[in-house]
């Protein structure tokens, strides 16, 4: 098992699909890597989910990080959403697709962590 932090940069979606994929490289004979939140997106994003297409966007770039997973379980958190809200979430993916997706429930409302919005 991997435990990864890496350091993406909120709202470069492909550069933080990039740094995904080099860890990915890197262990790829563990069973599981299991990244933090938003580490697909980068966090906090603010009014960046706002933003028309952002959230297609995310999701988008989960399904090429999930085409990496190959054998290797991949637990990783992104932005998800559909035409009434946006959710922090996390997806678990393996051998190239995404097999299940689990939405924030408890979201914190102070200062720059306003995700009930």
């Amino acid at each position: 098992m991997a435990l990864v932090q890496v350091n993406p940069v909120v709202g470069d979606l492909d550069g933080n699909v990039e740094r995904i994929r080099r860890v990915l490289d890197e262990v790829d004979d563990c069973d599981l890597a299991v990244f933090g939140e938003m580490a697909l997106t980068g966090y906090p994003l603010e009014d960046l989910v706002l933003k028309p297409g952002f959230v297609a966007d995310s999701q988008a770039a989960l399904e090429k990080v999930a085409g990496a997973s190959g054998d290797c379980a991949l637990v990783v958190g992104f932005a998800d959403g559909d035409e009434d809200a946006v959710y922090n979430a996390v997806a678990v993916c393996q051998g190239g697709r995404v097999h299940g997706v689990y939405r924030k429930r408890h979201l914190p409302n102070l200062e720059v962590f306003d995700e009930v919005r």
